[in-house]
C-alpha cells in the first residue's frame, strides 16, 4: 500500500469515511448488511473508502485497533 503522496484531500476524504454511518457501523459490528456493503463497495466505488485505505493502511471495514490513536494528521 502506498504511504507517500498522501494529500490533504486524501486526509479529508479519510476523515469523511471515519464519520460515515455505514463505515463506522461496519468497523464496530464486523457483521451484518452494513459490513457486507462496505466490504464489497469500499475499494471499487467509494473515494472516501479508498482514501481511508491509503491514509490508514487498512480497509474501511476493518476494525480500528484499540491501541491506535487514529487522527487525520
Amino acid at each position: 500500500m502506498q504511504t507517500e503522496g498522501i494529500t490533504d484531500e486524501d486526509r479529508r476524504k479519510a476523515k469523511q469515511c471515519l464519520e460515515c454511518f455505514l463505515c463506522k457501523r461496519a468497523r464496530e459490528k464486523q457483521k451484518g448488511l452494513a459490513f457486507w456493503f462496505v466490504k464489497k463497495v469500499e475499494s471499487g466505488f467509494c473515494p472516501a473508502c479508498k482514501a481511508y485505505e491509503k491514509v490508514y493502511n487498512r480497509k474501511a471495514h476493518e476494525p480500528i485497533p484499540e491501541t491506535d490513536n487514529t487522527t487525520c494528521e
